[in-house]
């Protein structure tokens, strides 16, 4: 029995909407996850992370199995225990880290240096199944082989082939019944090897497949096709996770082909370093002519930020290095972010999510 259902509620074209039922609970889809790399979204507590209607934040596994530890943490309740959040957790299986810090990588898993450290550490499809057990997410992904784009095919070849076989050692490692176990497809931008990997993932059989290797740097032109391939051999019965991927056009682009779930370090990264998300694009509050401007970050929205400060505050806050400027205006891109996904759901059980997308690639679509 699969920990995890999906209940569609409604359609538009290829875009849905639905409510995933767990054992903690339920989430809407589509739905954007923020992340919490370390335990917690830089500089926001979970009361934030409630207040805002967040339903499920990522956790990074390599880090926490390096820092705090998987031990300490599941004496101490699992990530909900020891963090405090109530809502969904959930944990990445390292897989990002073997395309971000290039570890050796053989058939059998992976060998890391620590950025800590910098001790040796081994990651198989096994451990990695252990160690997010141990965390206590809700949902865990398997331990997979991230390509950097373009890579040559027999490189693109050989990542599906060992993210594969690392898929079917993870689904016989895993044990907790009420945890859920995503498989992952890959293939680069080539359509058909992500068809092919899709399909294979599926054979195996997992409570929700996330798609990655996709917006690493490849043009948009390339991505779509690769991520319809993939989703047109995956369930409608089960969730569809898009990793990485948090720019508003893009998220548009992914739901109306099918997309359940995101997740993107983009709005919080932005806010720290002092740049808003807006229906206008996005807004550096450094520049000179926000010095004297009495205005909200975004007069269309609704946020706590927006109805009490102005951008000529924020830009001091943050010209003067004080550390709530970063943290006022993450809340702001959270709550911008959660919003544009409301909108999201509302225009595909009203039918208008392409007249939503022209409206969002007006302002959004990356320069010819």
């Amino acid at each position: 029995m699969t920990p995890l259902t999906i209940e569609i509620t409604a359609r538009d074209g290829r875009a849905r909407t639905g409510v995933v039922a767990t054992p903690r609970g339920h989430y809407r889809t589509p739905l954007f996850m923020p992340v919490g790399t370390r335990g917690a979204v830089r500089t926001l507590t979970a009361d934030d992370l409630a207040g805002l209607g967040v339903e499920i934040v990522l956790a990074n596994t390599y880090h926490l199995m390096l820092r705090p530890g998987a031990d300490l943490i599941a004496r101490r309740g699992g990530l909900h225990g020891f963090t405090g959040w109530g809502g969904h957790f959930l944990t990445d299986s390292g897989g990002f880290q073997v395309f971000s810090l290039q570890p050796h990588v053989d058939d059998d898993g992976v060998t890391f240096r620590s950025t800590y450290d910098g001790s040796s550490r081994r990651l198989t499809p096994e451990a990695a199944v252990h160690v997010q057990e141990q965390l206590g997410g809700d949902i865990q992904m398997a331990l997979d082989v991230c390509t950097p784009l373009p890579s040559p095919p027999e490189v693109l070849r050989d990542a599906c082939e060992r993210t594969l076989a690392w898929a079917a050692r993870a689904r016989d490692a895993h044990r907790r019944p009420d945890q859920a176990l995503f498989g992952i497809c890959q293939g680069g931008t080539d359509p058909e090897l992500r068809a092919e990997s899709a399909r294979r993932t599926v054979e195996l059989g997992f409570d929700g497949y996330g798609i990655g290797g996709l917006s690493v740097g490849e043009p948009r032109a390339e991505m779509l096709p690769a991520l319809e391939a993939a989703i047109g051999e995956l369930p409608e019965d089960r969730p569809r996770y898009l990793m990485g991927v948090g720019d508003p056009l893009a998220l548009i682009d992914g739901v109306a082909r099918g997309v359940d779930q995101f997740d993107c370090v983009l709005p919080t990264r932005l806010g720290r370093h002092g740049t808003a998300l807006t229906h206008g694009g996005r807004l550096s509050l450094r520049r000179a002519d926000h010095a004297e401007d009495d205005g909200p970050l975004d007069p269309r929205c609704g946020c706590a930020v927006c109805a009490r400060w102005s951008r000529a505050y924020l830009r001091h806050l943050l010209i003067v290095d004080e550390p709530v400027a970063g943290r006022l205006v993450t809340l702001h891109n959270l709550a911008w972010i959660l919003g544009l996904m409301d909108r999201i759901r509302g225009a595909v059980a009203d039918g208008r999510l392409a007249a939503l997308r022209d409206e969002v690639a007006a302002v959004w679509a990356p320069p010819d």
